[in-house]
C-alpha cells in the first residue's frame, strides 16, 4: 500500500533529479531547461504512483503511456531549421527525465538516481568529445554542409560600436561565413555590453573561429570573448 508519505518521497526524489538534470541544461542555455525536465519527471512520477495506487497491471500500461505522451512533447521542440535540425537532444533528454521519474515513481530510487547521474555525465563527457571527432577529417561533412557557431564578446560600452564593426568585417571578409543575427545587451550593467553573434559556416571552420575571436580579445576594452560550436549537419 501506498502511504502518503511514500508518495511524497518518491515525488521529492523525481523533482530532485529532474532538476538536476535541468540544471546542466540551464547552463548550456538549451530550449528545455531547470523548470522543463523538472516537471516531466515529477509528471512522470504523478502518473506511476498513481498506477501503484490502482494496483494490478495499471503499472505497465500507465508506463507505456508516459513513454508516447513524452514521445509527443519531444516532438515539440524538434524544429527544422534549413538543412539542420534542432532540439534533438533536447527532446532525448525530456524522454529520459520521464524514464527518471517513472523510476522514483515505483520507487527504485538508487536506479533513478544512477540513471539521472548518467544523463547528466553523457552530456557533459560526450559534447567535448563530438566536437573532437568534429574536428577530425574522417568525421568531416563536406564543405557545403552548414555549421553553426555562437560569439559571445563582453566589452565596454564605449567601444561596443566598434567591436560590432570589426565582428561584421572579419565575417564579411570570408566568404564561408554568414552571419545569422547579431545582438547586444548589458545584462543588468549599462556600463558593459555583451554582443552576441549567430554564425553559418560552410563546413567546420574552428580554426577561423578561434583566429576571429583571438583578434577580437586583444581590442581595448574588451574584457572576455568566446566561441562555440552550436550545430552541424551531421547532426541529423
Amino acid at each position: 500500500m501506498l502511504t502518503t508519505l511514500d508518495f511524497a518521497t518518491r515525488l521529492l526524489l523525481a523533482l530532485v533529479l529532474g532538476a538536476g538534470i535541468g540544471i546542466e541544461r540551464q547552463w548550456r542555455q538549451r530550449i528545455a531547461g531547470l523548470r522543463t525536465n523538472t516537471l516531466v519527471s515529477l509528471g512522470a512520477a504523478i502518473f506511476i504512483t498513481l498506477s501503484v495506487k490502482i494496483g494490478g497491471d495499471a503499472s505497465g500500461r500507465v508506463a507505456s503511456y508516459v513513454v508516447s505522451g513524452i514521445g509527443f512533447l519531444g516532438a515539440g521542440v524538434i524544429m527544422k531549421d534549413g538543412p539542420n535540425v534542432r532540439g534533438l537532444n533536447t527532446a532525448a533528454t525530456l524522454w529520459c527525465s520521464a524514464a527518471i521519474g517513472a523510476l522514483s515513481g515505483m520507487g527504485f530510487f538508487l536506479e533513478a538516481a544512477i540513471g539521472a547521474a548518467f544523463i547528466v555525465l553523457a552530456h557533459l563527457m560526450l559534447r567535448p568529445l563530438g566536437l573532437k571527432l568534429g574536428s577530425i577529417s574522417a568525421f568531416q561533412k563536406s564543405e557545403s554542409a552548414e555549421t553553426e557557431y555562437l560569439i559571445v564578446i563582453k566589452c565596454k560600452e564605449e567601444v561596443e560600436n566598434h567591436i560590432r564593426v570589426l565582428l561584421l568585417q572579419n565575417i564579411g571578409n570570408d566568404n564561408k561565413l554568414m552571419l545569422r543575427a547579431l545582438t547586444s545587451s548589458d545584462n543588468g550593467d549599462p556600463t558593459n555590453a555583451i554582443i552576441t553573434a549567430e554564425i553559418i559556416a560552410a563546413g567546420n571552420q574552428n580554426d577561423l573561429m578561434e583566429k576571429m575571436v583571438s583578434r577580437l580579445t586583444i581590442e581595448r576594452a574588451v574584457m572576455k570573448a568566446s566561441w562555440e560550436l552550436t550545430g552541424q549537419q551531421s547532426e541529423l
